[in-house]
C-alpha cells in the first residue's frame, strides 16, 4: 500500500476579500504524480506553496510524513548570485564523482546540452548573478533534479525550456520514483508525466484520474450531468474533447468513464476548422502573395542565421516554427514583419522579400507591451475598435470579445495597471485581434497564459481567417493551431517536417548522437571482430550522402505542399500529388533509419 506524504485537512486560505480555498481536503501518496490546472488567480500557485509548507492556512492543517525529504521549484528562485553553476548544481562533489554519476549526467545534458554547459560562458564555473531569468531556472531546476526527494513539487517547470528540453524533462519525470505535483499550463506535459489532476475552480479543487486527456473527457461528462456551467464555457470544454477524439492519436490512454458518453457530448460538434472555407476566405482578404522570400539571408550581428532562404508564406498559410534557441526564429519573423511594416521598403542582409499589397500584419512579440496603467481594459480595447469581423459572418463587440478572453463585466473595468502578468499578455492579444489583421505572428503566445485562456484563443484562431506563423515551445498549441511545421536546426536551412514535432524530435537526437560520434577520440584501427578504419571511412562518406539526398526529398515536399495548396480544387491533380508526397515520406523514413544505424556505427 503506498504511503501517504502530505496530508491537506479542511485548508482555507484568503487575500484581502478573496476566498482562494476554502475548505480543502487532499493528500499525495507515494507514486503519485499529480497536475494541477486552473485559471490564473483561482489559487494554483498558493495551493502548491501551502502543500510545499512555504506558507501558512488561515484555517485546517498540512501534514508531512515524518522525514519528507522535499524538493521545491518556485517561481523566484533563491541562487545566490554569487555563487558559481557548479557550488549550487553539484556541491563539492569532485568530478570524478559527479562524472561517474548517471543522474548528474542526463540532468546536466538534458537541461544544458552537454556535461560542459555550452551557452554558459564559463561551463560550470560561470557566476550565477549575471544570467538570464530563464538560464538561472533551469539552473535551479537542475539543482532539484540532481538530489533524491520522495516528493517534487514544480511550480511551472517548462518555461524557458525548447520543445526539446520539455520531452527531455518529461521522459526524466516519468522514469523518477518520486511522487510529483506540478503546475504548468503545458497540456502535452500533463498528459506525458502526470497521472492525476487536481482543478482549482474558484476556492475548491475538484480531483480527476488521469492526464489531461482523461481531465477533459471527465470535466467535460461532470459539466453535461451537473448542467451547473455557462453555454460558452460547456461549448469550449465540448470543442476541446472533439480536438482531442479526432486531432492526434494517442492523447489519451484509457478514458475513466463510459465511452458512448463522450460520443454522445461529441457528436454534434464540428471540426475546429473548416479549411477549405478558411482559405477561400483568406484568398479573398490576401490575394495570391503574402509574403514570399527570395534567396533571403539573415543575419544578428555578426551570426549568421539563415542563408540562401527561398520560402512562401501564402493565403491561409498556418505554420507553426520550432527550433533550438538561437537558430533565428524571432529574427526571420522580426526580418519578414519589418518587411510588411515597410510595404517592401526594409530588406534583410542579402536577398529580397516581396509583401503583398494588401497584407495587414499583427506581431505579438514576447514583450508585453505597455499601456496606460490609468486606461480600463475595456477602453484598451475600445481604442483599438468598437467591433470585430471575424469572418463567415460573425461579429463581435469589444465588450464580447473581453468576455471570451476572460474578462468579465467587473474586469472589463480594472485599471490595466492593476492587471497580472498574464491577465495583460490576454489584453495584448485581444488588442491585436480587434485590429483586423489578416496576417497573424505570434512569438511565444502561451506565455503567462492559463489553459482556459489557451482553449479560448484556440477557440478564437480557429475560425480567424488568414495567414499565421506560430513560434512556441508549447507543443499541444502549436499542433492544435496550424497545419505545418517548419523547424531551424541550428544549421542556417528552414526545413518542413511533414511529421511535426515527433520529426523535429528525431532529427535532433540524430544530430546530437552524429555530434557525439564526432567529437569521440579517434579509436585504433580494429582487428577481426570489429569495424576497420576503412569501414568508418566509407560509413561517414554514406552518411554525407544520406543528408544531401535528405535535404532533397526535403526540398521535394516541400514544393509539393505548396502545389497541393494551390490545387486544392482540382481534386484529381491533388490525388496525385498526395501520392508522390506519401512514397516521398516513405523514402525520406528509409533514409533516416539508415543515417541513424550508420551514425552509431560510426
Amino acid at each position: 500500500m503506498a504511503v501517504n506524504l502530505v496530508n491537506v485537512e479542511s485548508v482555507a486560505k484568503v487575500y484581502g476579500t478573496r476566498a482562494l480555498l476554502d475548505g480543502v481536503s487532499l493528500g499525495v501518496s507515494e507514486g503519485d504524480r499529480i497536475g494541477v490546472v486552473g485559471r490564473n488567480g483561482d489559487g494554483k500557485t498558493t495551493l502548491i506553496r501551502l502543500l510545499a509548507a512555504l506558507e501558512e492556512p488561515d484555517t485546517g492543517r498540512v501534514t508531512h510524513s515524518g522525514g519528507l525529504r522535499l524538493g521545491v521549484l518556485t517561481q523566484h528562485d533563491s541562487l545566490d548570485p554569487a555563487a558559481t553553476v557548479r557550488h549550487e548544481v553539484i556541491g563539492d562533489l569532485a568530478d570524478h564523482e559527479w562524472a561517474g554519476s548517471a543522474r548528474i549526467r542526463d540532468v546536466l545534458t538534458g537541461l544544458f546540452g552537454g556535461l560542459d554547459l555550452p551557452g554558459f560562458e564559463s561551463g560550470l564555473d560561470t557566476v550565477i548573478g549575471p544570467l538570464s531569468g530563464g538560464e538561472r531556472r533551469r539552473i535551479a531546476l537542475a539543482k532539484l533534479l540532481i538530489g533524491e526527494p520522495d516528493l517534487i513539487v514544480l511550480d511551472e517547470p517548462t518555461n524557458h525550456l525548447d520543445v526539446e528540453g520539455i520531452s527531455w524533462l518529461a521522459a526524466h519525470l516519468r522514469a523518477r520514483r518520486s511522487a510529483l505535483v506540478c503546475v504548468t499550463h503545458d497540456r502535452w506535459f500533463l498528459d506525458q508525466v502526470c497521472t492525476r489532476m487536481w482543478d482549482v475552480q474558484r476556492g475548491d479543487v475538484y480531483e480527476y484520474e488521469g492526464g489531461y486527456s482523461d481531465y477533459v473527457f471527465a470535466r467535460a461528462e461532470r459539466e453535461r450531468i451537473a448542467a451547473t456551467e455557462e453555454t460558452k464555457r460547456q461549448n469550449l470544454v465540448r470543442k476541446e474533447l472533439a480536438w482531442l477524439r479526432r486531432g492526434a492519436p494517442a492523447r489519451t490512454s484509457k478514458p475513466r468513464f463510459r465511452v458512448e458518453a463522450a460520443n454522445e457530448l461529441i457528436k454534434d460538434v464540428p471540426p475546429p476548422r473548416d479549411a477549405s472555407e478558411l482559405m477561400k476566405f483568406a484568398s479573398s482578404r490576401l490575394g495570391k502573395t503574402v509574403i514570399d522570400l527570395e534567396d533571403v539571408t539573415v543575419t544578428a550581428g555578426p551570426k549568421l542565421l539563415l542563408k540562401h532562404l527561398t520560402w512562401q508564406l501564402g493565403p491561409g498559410d498556418r505554420v507553426g516554427l520550432v527550433g533550438v534557441n538561437g537558430a533565428g526564429k524571432t529574427s526571420l519573423l522580426r526580418a519578414m514583419a519589418d518587411a510588411a511594416r515597410s510595404e517592401g521598403e526594409e530588406q534583410p542582409a542579402a536577398g529580397h522579400i516581396v509583401v503583398g499589397k494588401t497584407v495587414k500584419l499583427a506581431y505579438l512579440s514576447q514583450e508585453v507591451g505597455e499601456l496606460a496603467p490609468n486606461l480600463r481594459v475595456l477602453e484598451a480595447v475600445q481604442q483599438v475598435r468598437d467591433r470585430v469581423d471575424l469572418g463567415k459572418g460573425r461579429e463581435m463587440t469589444a465588450g464580447q470579445l473581453c468576455e471570451q478572453f476572460g474578462f468579465n463585466k467587473d474586469k472589463q473595468w480594472t485599471p490595466v495597471g492593476d492587471l497580472s502578468g498574464g491577465e495583460r499578455r490576454r489584453l495584448q492579444i485581444l488588442r491585436l485581434l480587434m485590429d483586423e489583421p489578416n496576417v497573424l505572428f505570434l512569438d511565444e503566445p502561451t506565455n503567462d497564459l492559463d489553459i482556459e485562456t489557451l482553449t479560448q484563443l484556440e477557440d478564437v484562431l480557429d475560425g480567424w481567417p488568414g495567414s499565421m506563423v506560430v513560434i512556441s515551445h508549447d507543443r499541444f498549441f502549436v499542433e492544435r493551431t496550424t497545419d505545418r511545421v517548419f523547424a531551424l536546426l541550428g544549421d542556417a536551412t528552414l526545413r518542413m517536417l511533414p511529421r511535426g514535432i515527433d520529426e523535429y524530435l528525431e532529427r535532433r537526437h540524430a544530430m546530437a548522437a552524429a555530434a557525439s560520434a564526432a567529437s569521440a577520440p579517434a579509436a585504433p584501427a580494429a582487428t577481426s571482430g570489429g569495424r576497420s578504419s576503412a569501414d568508418t571511412r566509407a560509413a561517414k562518406k554514406e552518411l554525407q550522402k544520406i543528408e544531401r539526398q535528405l535535404d532533397k526529398v526535403s526540398g521535394r515536399e516541400s514544393k509539393l505542399h505548396a502545389e497541393i495548396a494551390e490545387n486544392a480544387t482540382d481534386f484529381g491533380l491533388v490525388a496525385k500529388l498526395d501520392a508522390e508526397l506519401r512514397e516521398l515520406t516513405g523514402e525520406r523514413e528509409e533514409l533516416e533509419m539508415r543515417w541513424l544505424e550508420l551514425a552509431e556505427d560510426v
